[in-house]
């Protein structure tokens, strides 16, 4: 993620504004899920937001990689701020999941609008940022069948007209639409009576409230506290104040469709008289249309006339299920249980699938998705799955992933393995036979009782826990922090090794990547043969993974 603050509003705030965004909605992710009760109380507002900006997050990474590859060290490799925010609009559109997804993808589109109009402009200002936040607002609206106030649409609405009244830079504005979007969300309770009864704020209002917290934290470098932003919650779960059975449509219909703008006027029409919130956003040839309807064939029906309706997806609202993936389920039974790793290398791949597990390979700077993740939950095809990130940085990607297979019917524990050494000492002792939460609880207990760190190589000059590095100095990193700095990869892995084991340990694991000096992995053995009695050492080979060595002491 690229330094803030941000003076202007370029292509790298962008990425930066996208970056911040998904980590504090993964922070809040649980806490919006569980004030989910209007339109529908389903509970999983937080979890649509993430994705949808996760998606936007990625095509914004996307236009930078391409970039970079294509001007090959001419000049620097920033896209314009046109490329960077239409990749954003339209990541955000294809990806956006629920209700609340759908709107905060229009409210992007409406950004995209305002600040890619100008192709040959490398930045906007403060001006550009408050019509850009207006348009947002207004073409959020109306994507809208029937705006209801006390929901999200109020909050952007607040956000823009605080920031329309703002002077100065960015920052001043962007801190404006927060507080504007803040003190609009505080008052939801009182305009929707769902949200009174529940002693809840609007979670997608909440969920706009924590993206504009990111855009302040982008210009400024200032992270505003989220206190205090929703009424008491007074019930166990979201489902306590549903509507009366029978009450509201029974399904909730999503599809990207490829049509005209002409034919999608009539689609609004069709849909609006057979459910309610209707929300469909695009444009140029491309929308998203969400519906929740009675009859999900006829909303399909509907979108087949307009033009190509593709990745659809049809959620039964009573019974939680996902009824359609657009693919037939397997027809083979499923397994009782299964462990799905995230690894660094094909080396370790190898080992975890010899092991039993599914494996999603994540390549250096290019970490999965939730997408991916939920993908090889279905492809392990069992009722039970333990879910294994073995990244920290991977924590809210395979929460969402968890809360998505969960929707599915899929009995999902995730075990926060911070390392690829965590997970193998949780895949030691899973046992497939033991009742599900006996073998969670034992693999939880193994990984917590083992400490990881690598070795890597500095790419920049850089402040550390340990001081100062440069580009090219070797790093050791202890449980997440650099603990060692130095020039030889050797003595660094053996200086932290021997400060791993001064605090004890039973067994050293060694995963050596494809960098790794010639011979350490034998100068390490015999440093733990000749100096730790009864220390056993374990090595393994993974691979093209990004570090030089992991190890992990148990």
């Amino acid at each position: 993620m690229a330094q803030v603050p941000q003076t202007f509003f370029d292509a790298l705030a962008v990425r930066t504004w996208c970056g911040l965004a998904l980590e504090a909605l993964g922070r809040a992710r649980e806490e919006i899920d569980a004030i989910n009760v209007y339109p529908v109380a389903d509970g999983d507002t937080g979890t649509n937001l993430y994705l949808t900006v996760e998606s936007a997050a990625a095509a914004v990474d996307a236009v930078f990689i391409g970039h970079e590859a294509g001007s090959q060290g001419a000049g620097p490799a920033l896209p314009s701020l046109a490329d960077a925010v239409r990749a954003m609009a339209h990541g955000a559109l294809i990806g956006a999941r629920g209700n609340s997804g759908t709107i905060l993808a229009q409210l992007l589109r409406g950004m995209a609008q305002v600040l890619a109009a100008d192709s040959d402009t490398s930045h906007a200002d403060a001006s550009g940022l408050r019509l850009a936040l207006r348009q947002a607002a207004d073409a959020a609206r109306q994507a809208v069948a029937h705006p209801v106030e006390g929901t999200v649409l109020t909050v952007a609405s607040a956000a823009a007209e605080a920031a329309d009244g703002a002077e100065g830079d960015c920052g001043t504005v962007a801190r404006a639409a927060y507080e504007g979007a803040r003190a609009a969300l505080a008052v939801t309770p009182h305009q929707l009576a769902v949200l009174e009864r529940a002693g809840v704020v609007d979670a997608g209002g909440r969920g706009l409230v924590t993206v504009l917290a990111a855009l302040v934290e982008t210009f400024t470098g200032e992270k505003p506290v989220l206190t205090a932003l929703h009424a008491h919650v007074a019930l166990d779960s979201p489902g306590d104040c549903a509507s009366p059975e029978g009450a509201g449509p029974a399904f909730e219909v999503i599809y990207l469709l490829e049509a005209e703008d002409a034919a999608v006027a009539r689609l609004r029409e069709r849909l609006d008289g057979l459910g309610d919130s209707l929300v469909v956003v695009g444009g140029d040839g491309l929308w998203n249309v969400h519906v929740h309807v009675d009859d999900a064939g006829a909303a399909v029906e509907a979108g087949v006339e307009a033009g190509r309706p593709y990745r659809i997806r049809i959620t039964h609202f009573g019974a939680g299920d996902v009824h359609t993936t657009g693919a037939e389920r397997p027809p083979r039974e499923r397994a009782q249980r299964a462990v799905v790793a995230v690894v660094p290398g094909p080396g370790l791949a190898g080992l975890y699938t010899e092991a039993g597990a599914t494996t999603v390979l994540a390549r250096p700077g290019e970490p999965p998705a939730s997408g991916e993740l939920v993908q090889a939950v279905r492809r392990a095809h069992a009722r039970e799955v333990v879910l294994l990130p073995n990244d920290a940085d991977l924590r809210h990607t395979a929460a969402a992933a968890a809360e998505q297979a969960r929707a599915e019917g899929i009995r999902v524990a995730l075990i926060p393995t911070r390392s690829a050494v965590q997970g193998i000492a949780a895949l030691a002792v899973h046992e497939p036979e033991r009742r599900f939460d006996e073998d969670v609880v034992a693999m939880t207990s193994a990984a917590g009782a083992t400490r990881y760190a690598e070795v890597a190589v500095a790419e920049r000059q850089s402040w550390t826990m340990a001081g100062i590095c440069q580009a090219g100095d070797v790093l050791g990193l202890i449980d997440g922090d650099v603990a060692v700095i130095g020039a030889d990869v050797t003595a660094a892995a053996e200086t932290v090794l021997d400060r791993m084991l001064a605090a004890g340990g039973e067994l050293v694991t060694l995963v050596l990547g494809d960098e790794a000096p010639d011979g350490i992995a034998e100068h390490l053995e015999a440093r733990v043969r000749e100096s730790y009695l009864a220390v056993d050492t374990v090595v393994y080979r993974g691979g093209r993974q990004g570090a030089l060595l992991l190890i992990g002491v148990e």
